[in-house]
């Protein structure tokens, strides 16, 4: 799999507000994460850290206690295992990255994501 074409890739509807494309290698999870502005994803934890870059839009992200706005060309960082939350502030689209592998997303246990916003 030397090249991704993300037009290639279906956009997988998780919510109304909330759509998902994904690429697993042996080691990571690339996500790109198409949220409409109102968009909530709700509180959660995972084992995996992550990396979220906002390529469009803006959005506020609670980590732990504190609250961060993150807009174009922003990074975010989520250390494994710290609960987080984002809204969509306007249409955004992300490209996040975990590592390890999201096995949960493999799975199909991601219903914390389908009853975000809806």
């Amino acid at each position: 799999m030397p090249i991704q074409r993300w037009a290639d890739e279906p956009v997988e509807e998780l919510t109304p507000l909330i759509g998902r494309q994904v690429v697993n290698t042996e080691m990571m999870t690339i996500a790109r994460i198409h949220l409409s502005a109102g968009a909530i994803v709700p509180s959660h934890s995972h084992p995996h850290e992550q990396v979220a870059t906002v390529l469009e839009g803006r959005l506020r992200f609670v980590v732990g206690d504190e609250v961060h706005l993150v807009a174009r060309g922003d990074s975010m960082f989520v250390p494994s295992g710290v609960s987080h939350d984002v809204e969509a502030l306007e249409d955004s689209l992300v490209l996040d990255v975990f590592a390890p592998v999201r096995d949960d997303w493999v799975r199909g246990d991601d219903a914390y994501l389908r009853r975000g916003s809806d």
